[in-house]
C-alpha cells in the first residue's frame, strides 16, 4: 500500500503546493504555486530530493497528521510549532515520522507560511501539468478531515535527523526592486519617497497579494488613471486608485490595469510573503544588471543547500527514532580525542 498522511485536522490555509503551473498566463491562468518557494528549495535539501516535489503550505496554521506506513518529513518556511506524539520537534529539519505516529502543527510562531514535505513528495492527482491547488482558478481544493495525502516514491533514501539553518525572512525588512513598465508615470520625488518609506504589512492579504500601508500619504499620479490592462505576474507592485500598494504573490490575476511602481525581485518575494501583519518593508530599487546578478547568486545558493545540511543535536532519551541516526562516527571522534598519545 502506498505509504500515505490521514488528515485529522486541518487549518483553513492548508493547500498543496508545488512550483506552480508556467506557460498557461495566455489561457487566463496564472503560475500559482507555493507563496514561499525558498521553502520548497530548503525542503528538498533537507530530504535529498528535487525541489518541483509538492509539498504541504499551511498559511498561519497547521493540522494533525497519521502516517499509514514509516517516512521521512521536512518541515521549513515559517516556524511552527510542531510535536510528534506530544514529543516537542525542531523546524527547519527532518524527521522519522513512524507507522502509526502523529504529527501535530500549530501555529505559526513567526511569519507567515509553514511547509510540510514528504519523501517522495506528495503526490496527489496532477492537473494541467502540476499538483498545486489553485483556489481562484477552482483547481484542487484545501486540505480537510479525512483526506489521504499519498507520499510518492523516496527515490533517493537519506537519513532523516538533519537541518538547515533558515533564511531569515519571516520579520520584514529590504526588499529589491526593478523599475516597472510604468515607473516613469511617477514623478521623480515620488519614486524617491517611496524608497524612503517604511511600509506596514496590513493585516488584508492572501496568496493573491498583500496590502501595505504608507508610512504617510498614498502615491498618485494623473497618467496612471489610463493605464491598459496589461499582463502582470507575482511580485508586480501596484498602486490602486487610493494610492496604497499591493505586492502581487503566486496567485494573483493575469492582467491588472493599476499603475506599477516597480517589481520586486524573485529572490526577495518570499520576505513579502512571510511578512506577518505588521512587519515593517522598505524597497530599494536596484538595475536590472544588478537583479540579474542577485538571482544568479541566489539560484547557486539554493542549488548548494544540501552542502549546508548539519545533524540534528538531540536527547536520546527522547529520540523515539534512534536507529534512524548516525551515532558510530561521532562516538568514534569523541573516543580519538580522548585517547592519549603514543
Amino acid at each position: 500500500m502506498t505509504p500515505a498522511l490521514i488528515v485529522h485536522r486541518a487549518g483553513p490555509g492548508v493547500t498543496v503546493q508545488d512550483l506552480g503551473r508556467p506557460g498557461y498566463l495566455a489561457y487566463g491562468l496564472s503560475r500559482g504555486g507555493a507563496a514561499d518557494r525558498l521553502a520548497l528549495a530548503e525542503g528538498a535539501a533537507l530530504l535529498c530530493q528535487d525541489c518541483s516535489f509538492a509539498a504541504l503550505e499551511m498559511a498561519g496554521l497547521g493540522g494533525e497528521f497519521e502516517a499509514t506506513a514509516d517516512m521521512r518529513i521536512a518541515l521549513t518556511g515559517a516556524p511552527m510549532t510542531a510535536s510528534i506524539d506530544g514529543v516537542r520537534i525542531a523546524w527547519n529539519a527532518s524527521h522519522l515520522l513512524s507507522a502509526g505516529q502523529r504529527l501535530s502543527i500549530g501555529a505559526a510562531e513567526r511569519g507567515i507560511y509553514g511547509y510540510l514535505h514528504l519523501d517522495g513528495g506528495v503526490a496527489v492527482a496532477e492537473r494541467l501539468g502540476a499538483r498545486s491547488a489553485h483556489l481562484a482558478a477552482g483547481l484542487g481544493a484545501a486540505v480537510h478531515v479525512g483526506m489521504r495525502l499519498p507520499a510518492g516514491a523516496d527515490t533517493q533514501p537519506s537519513a532523516a535527523g538533519m537541518t538547515l539553518d533558515a533564511d531569515p525572512r519571516f520579520e520584514g525588512g529590504t526588499v529589491r526592486v526593478v523599475p516597472s513598465l510604468q515607473t516613469d508615470f511617477f514623478e521623480p520625488s515620488e519614486i524617491a519617497r517611496f524608497e524612503a518609506d517604511v511600509f506596514c504589512r496590513d493585516s488584508r492579504g492572501n496568496r493573491m497579494g498583500v496590502r501595505l500601508l504608507p508610512g504617510g500619504d498614498g502615491y498618485r499620479n494623473e497618467a496612471g488613471l489610463s493605464v491598459i490592462s496589461e499582463v502582470i505576474v507575482p511580485g508586480d507592485i501596484q498602486i490602486t486608485g487610493d494610492g496604497t500598494p499591493f505586492v502581487l504573490l503566486s496567485e494573483c490575476q493575469t492582467i491588472g490595469g493599476y499603475p506599477r511602481i516597480g517589481s520586486v525581485l524573485p529572490a526577495d518575494l518570499p520576505r513579502v510573503a512571510q511578512a506577518p501583519a505588521g512587519a515593517q518593508l522598505q524597497f530599494r530599487f536596484v538595475t536590472l544588471e544588478e537583479a540579474v546578478n542577485v538571482e544568479r547568486q541566489e539560484q547557486t545558493r539554493r542549488q548548494s543547500l544540501r552542502q549546508s545540511l548539519r545533524p540534528l543535536i538531540r536527547d536520546p532519551h527522547r529520540m523515539g527514532d534512534l536507529l534512524s541516526y548516525q551515532l558510530i562516527s561521532g562516538a568514534t571522534a569523541g573516543d580519538d580525542l580522548e585517547r592519549p598519545a603514543p
